[in-house]
């Protein structure tokens, strides 16, 4: 709806596109619908212009249709995680346990659970405030959520007998953090980007856990960099899956999977 104000549009659109803002416009009616006074509006334009994310200052991102909350420092949905969730949606039977590693916000948790009916639905992360804003997105669900380290925090009943693994775990190499967009590397916690020094010691873990907690037959989806995909196969092959590489040009990513034989 637009702001209950007066208001000068084109001086807001262009204040953010000379701020490197490439959807000025777009950005420009999202934070006139945010705003409930022109102080107001004034407080989140300087605080985006100087570089806050804008789904930090909305409090929500658009996932996969959705509308996810996201709360300051937790990791924000990107759209290129689509080709995760569609991934693991094309995997999976009737009826399947399914857990989301690395879950931020939830987001993909949520898609999966739209698109699913599983039996069990579980997320769990390491950072305690993605844990809450996770919860705040699941209210309703029937899903669980756990804060601890991969599959630490799960139930050991679980233990192979999971159908999907899907994790958006930290990919980046460290020393490339440093050169990644202020948006994130100033704003979102650390453990949600940083992938050690090639960028995979979190993915090499969850492969390794994985090959133990799925059911046979089951699978693992994970996201990663194009660059990654010979070396992470290696790595989940040397763990007992067998991995599948697949790319989507037009939201740039890629996705791994890989099956538990048997």
């Amino acid at each position: 709806m637009p702001a209950p104000f007066a208001t000068d549009r084109p001086a807001l659109v262009g204040r953010l596109r000379a701020a490197g803002c490439v959807y000025a416009e777009d950005e420009a009616d999202l934070l006139l619908a945010a705003a409930d006074s022109p102080e107001g509006l004034a407080e989140l334009t300087d605080r985006r212009v100087a570089g806050e994310p804008l789904e930090y200052l909305l409090g929500w991102a658009e996932f996969c249709g959705l509308r996810i909350a996201v709360d300051a420092g937790v990791f924000v949905p990107r759209g290129r995680t689509a080709l995760l969730v569609e991934a693991a949606a094309g995997l999976t039977g009737p009826a399947p346990a399914v857990v989301d590693l690395c879950c931020g916000s939830g987001a993909t948790t949520v898609a999966l659970a739209h698109r699913l009916a599983p039996r069990w639905l579980a997320a769990a992360d390491i950072d305690p405030a993605a844990v809450a804003c996770a919860r705040r997105n699941l209210a309703g669900l029937d899903a669980e959520v756990y804060e601890g380290d991969l599959f630490a925090p799960l139930p050991s009943h679980w233990r192979g007998r999971l159908d999907l693994v899907v994790a958006n775990a930290p990919y980046v190499p460290t020393d490339a953090v440093a050169l990644m967009p202020p948006e994130a590397r100033l704003h979102e916690a650390p453990v949600a980007l940083d992938g050690g020094p090639d960028g995979l010691a979190v993915l090499r873990r969850v492969g390794v856990d994985a090959a133990l907690w799925l059911a046979p037959g089951g699978h693992l989806v994970v996201e990663a960099g194009d660059a990654q995909t010979d070396a992470l196969c290696g790595a989940f092959e040397a763990a007992g899956l067998v991995p599948t590489v697949r790319h989507d040009e037009d939201l740039d990513a890629t996705a791994v999977t890989a099956r538990r034989p048997g």
